[in-house]
This record gives structure tokens, sequence and C-alpha cells, in this order.
């Protein structure tokens, strides 16, 4: 397989509520060439969520075949025969001209980077602080303080992780967030 031929993989990872899926958005309008990776789930789709646009969604047989198969790059059984993960051929058919973009949990973040290594610019978007964080997801109000208190322990977790990513890009302000991470992604883009 050629460079030109070769995975080129940006991943974003963060605690939920630190705004990775804001400055995925935004980066995907800054830079065209960049295809979003679907995941694929066997949680139920939602009344608006369409099959292989918003996830590929699977029986928990067929996940537990493409486990078995080798077809998952990543993933984790989030509940009890909830899955979530990446498909191979999401990411396969990527190259410096067309990257794929993987919005993903910490980690299977660390594991595709061990996967691809410099094939893949792994970077962690980080809240300014927990209490922001604590803030945002409150400011969601969709969470009882039971759920609010296990995601916060969660993205304590998570935040051990990101001594493992290329770069960590603090969002504090969205606009700086959003510009850091186009110009690194712009930067690993070129150098491929």
């Amino acid at each position: 397989m050629s460079d030109v031929e070769s995975p080129c993989i940006i991943i974003l990872a963060a605690p939920s509520g630190s705004g990775k899926t804001t400055v995925a958005k935004h980066l995907m309008e800054e830079i065209s060439s960049i295809s979003f990776s679907v995941s694929a789930t066997t949680r139920p789709a939602r009344d608006h969520e369409v099959d292989g646009k918003h996830y590929h969604f699977l029986s928990v047989d067929a996940f537990q075949k493409a486990i078995a198969e080798d077809l998952l790059l990543e993933y984790e059984e989030v509940y009890t025969d909830c899955f979530y993960g990446t498909l191979r051929s999401e990411v396969e058919s990527s190259s410096a001209q067309h990257p794929v973009l993987l919005d993903i949990d910490v980690v299977g973040a660390v594991n595709v980077k061990q996967q691809y290594s410099n094939r893949c610019l792994a970077l962690f978007i980080r809240p300014p602080s927990i209490d922001e964080l604590k803030r945002r997801l409150q400011e969601r109000g969709t969470e009882t303080e039971a759920f609010l208190k296990e995601r916060i322990d969660k993205a304590e977790y998570e935040m051990t992780f990101a001594k493992h990513f290329d770069h960590i890009v603090t969002n504090g302000v969205l606009s700086d967030a959003v510009a850091e991470v186009v110009s690194l992604v712009r930067g690993f883009i070129e150098q491929e």
C-alpha cells in the first residue's frame, strides 16, 4: 500500500460535555475533504435517526459477529448488550486527500492510535475545568443528579488518558478551540 492509499485518520475524543461534537462539526465545515466515520451501535434508532447516516444500527448478534470477524477497529459495551464501535470499513478507504474523522470515546481513541500510530492524529478535547464541565452538563437539563455524578466521575477518569493523545486542546472559548484543531489537522494532512 502506498502512502497515498494509506489511511489518514483524525480522532477527536473527550469527556461528555467537553464540546467534542461541536468542534467536529466546525472542523468538517472548515476542511470539506474530511468525511465522518459513522459508528456502529446495538442501541435502537431514535425517531429522527437514519441507518448508515447517524449510526450503523446492528443487532447484538450482528455486532458480536463483527467482533468475531475482526471487522471493528474498536468497540465498547457501554451497558449490557449496548455496544458502540468503529467499523474498519469506515477508515480503510481514507487518505490524505480524503481523511476520515472519528468522534469516539477516549479508550477507543487510544486503541485506534495504537493500531495506526503515525497514520492517525489523536486530539483530546478537554473542558477548562471539571467545574465548568459540570456546569455544561447541568445546563443541558437532561440528567438526574445521580447520572450527573456518574458522568463527572467518568470524565475525571477519562481525563487521565489525555497524555496518550498527540495534542490536548482546551475548549474554553469555542472559536479558539476550533481554530487550534483546524490548524493541527491541516498540519497533519499536509505532512501526509
